[in-house]
């Protein structure tokens, strides 16, 4: 399903975001990431798509690959650290921690008796819990039953304590809060609540990056960034989104790109909030393969900036991701195979389903001179899950990337 943002606006960046979000402070959270050594050092490619563009009958694909990131495996490694060292500062005044040496554990004598806790579906506690690995604090991760084992056991290897509930993402929230409250543990989520919005904040600020490596590698490539038509955004409960849109906004004003939120139809908050007007919930299950997009309630802080820059909002089924997934692991002669996880193929999915209707095409503005940036933002997280969906290991596909980059390093 697709609906069309009544509140979208074409504007300049309005003030009140910028004093919350802006490219001053994305521009520093990536120098404080720079040294982090949980990271790739550099950005993540960005890689063209021509032959699947000629079939989709656009001019272009551009595919950021978050993927490449770091080996926490998706983009929730930019937000988490970030979060985390400005709570950090914020609670130790005094102590004037540096950012880069509370990621190099400079501090940890001094930080043993500190602990923080979060919900999560997957690849944010994991971010959070290697950044308390690396900082020295202690880290606490609440899991909800849809949350497999296989990632339950990514999260625990850098160090964090489990805590498993029976309910889903959104109780899995409000356990993380009451054990916060009893035991003087800090939340560090990214979602925002009533009483809630520097962390998710912070957060959003370090997904800044992502746009900012966009705009760098397509000036490097000596292409204006201006010439993007859209942009697809994965859902959730609206920080990613929120991040990135942001960021552009604020460079573009009025000319910014047409920006297209993308989430599984079962867990549909910002489709419910672009029809409502203000932040909602899901009607859905919230059940979704997508498990990192499976939120019920969108971020009231999110929304804040994705109900006056976000044109359009859609819906997806599941085996539509499945079936992006599988098309990015192929290839082809002309593009590179990408190993993309459930919710990292969303945009792409989304993408599929418009150009299909050609009612919806014409409505968003796609035709044959549209270039379309979408962000792979997850690698195999659940290595398991990935080759029962794709048929094939992670593995076996990054052998073919390798084969497919040598062989273009060879013409």
């Amino acid at each position: 399903m697709l609906i069309a943002n009544p509140n979208a606006a074409r504007a300049s960046y309005p003030e009140a975001l910028q004093n919350i979000m802006s490219i001053r402070k994305a521009d520093e959270s990536r120098v404080w990431l720079a040294g982090w050594s949980r990271l790739n050092s550099g950005g993540t490619p960005l890689y063209s798509l021509p032959g699947m563009a000629a079939e989709l009958g656009v001019a272009d694909i551009l595919v950021k690959d978050e993927s490449e990131r770091s080996v926490l495996g998706s983009f929730k490694a930019l937000g988490a650290p970030i979060a985390l060292v400005r709570l950090i500062q914020r609670q130790f005044p005094a102590q004037r921690f540096e950012a880069r040496g509370l990621l190099a554990g400079e501090y940890r004598s001094v930080l043993a008796g500190f602990t923080v806790i979060s919900a999560t579906d997957g690849n944010h506690g994991r971010a959070l819990a290697a950044a308390a690995q690396s900082v020295g604090c202690r880290c606490v991760i609440v899991l909800h039953a849809n949350v497999s084992i296989e990632r339950e056991e990514a999260i625990a290897a850098y160090g964090a304590e489990i805590v498993r509930i029976s309910g889903n993402y959104d109780q899995s929230v409000e356990e993380a809060a009451a054990l916060a409250t009893k035991n003087g543990w800090l939340v560090v989520s990214d979602t925002s609540y009533d009483g809630y919005e520097e962390i998710p904040r912070d957060v959003m600020q370090g997904y800044g990056v992502i746009a900012a490596e966009i705009v760098e590698a397509l000036a490097l490539r000596q292409i204006s960034s201006r010439t993007l038509t859209h942009f697809f955004l994965q859902g959730g409960v609206g920080g990613l989104a929120a991040g990135i849109a942001g960021y552009l906004w604020e460079l573009f004003g009025a000319e910014r790109p047409t920006f297209i939120v993308v989430e599984p139809v079962q867990a549909d908050c910002l489709f419910q909030s672009a029809i409502a007007g203000r932040a909602s919930k899901a009607t859905g299950s919230v059940d979704s393969v997508m498990a990192g997009l499976a939120c019920g309630e969108t971020s009231p802080l999110a929304w804040r900036f994705l109900q006056s820059c976000i044109d359009f909002f859609m819906t997806i089924e599941d085996d539509e991701a499945v079936t992006a997934m599988r098309r990015l692991a192929a290839g082809s002669a002309s593009d590179i195979p990408l190993v993309a996880g459930e919710s990292g193929v969303a945009g792409l999915a989304g993408l599929i389903g418009l150009v299909n209707d050609p009612r919806l095409a014409e409505q968003v503005g796609l035709n044959g001179e549209s270039r379309v940036l979408l962000i792979n933002t997850e690698g195999a997280t659940a290595p398991g899950v990935y080759r029962e969906l794709v048929s094939e290991s992670a593995q076996s596909v990054l052998v073919r990337q390798r084969a497919w980059l040598q062989g273009r390093c060879a013409k």
